[in-house]
């Protein structure tokens, strides 16, 4: 399978990227955090910091099964306008492997072109920044290989959907029981 991207941006809701990782690790999905700055020391909206394991510079891109955008702010914004992180964006839709984001960061993707034409939800209130997706009101969207969700209260379902996208609802099922996720 490959590991996954999780891109951590300064900004960046820390309980949708750290979480995100947390739960993919617990089921042995290697979900590396890569700093989109030139530092692998990364500070959340919250100033929560922490140390991701590589940058996007460094970042080994054809290694990863996928990629995954926590939102936040200003973390969303340092996300769109960072280019090796919308040049991966598009590149694994091409190649129709995982692409996923939370909260605000969903419009990263509608900005690289990802939701033309796709179901897609993100935070309350961003839905006009989702130029040519079907907007929807669930926790999590899944339109083929385009996952999103909508804010820090959905980030275990978020994760759980990247778990069973990766390795199958059962394992997915297995994470939940294990976390007392009701």
């Amino acid at each position: 399978m490959g590991k996954v991207a999780v891109c951590m941006a300064d900004g960046c809701e820390e309980i949708e990227g750290l979480t995100v990782v947390d739960l993919l690790r617990r089921v042995k999905i290697d979900a590396e955090m890569v700093s989109v700055s030139a530092d692998r020391r990364v500070t959340g909206s919250h100033g929560i910091a922490f140390e991701a394991d590589t940058t996007a510079d460094a970042a080994d891109w054809d290694s990863y099964a996928a990629i995954i955008l926590p939102g936040g702010m200003p973390g969303t914004l340092n996300l769109k306008k960072n280019e090796r992180v919308r040049a991966a964006v598009k590149a694994f839709d091409r190649e129709k492997k995982l692409v996923a984001a939370i909260c605000a960061a969903p419009t990263v993707l509608a900005d690289c072109g990802v939701l033309e034409g796709r179901a897609a939800t993100c935070y309350p209130g961003l839905e006009g920044q989702l130029a040519g997706a079907e907007f929807r009101t669930d926790s999590v969207v899944l339109d083929g290989h385009v996952l999103t969700s909508r804010g820090v209260g959905t980030a275990i379902p978020f994760a759980l959907a990247i778990a069973a996208y990766l390795k199958g609802r059962k394992t997915a099922d297995e994470l939940a029981k294990s976390i007392v996720y009701a």
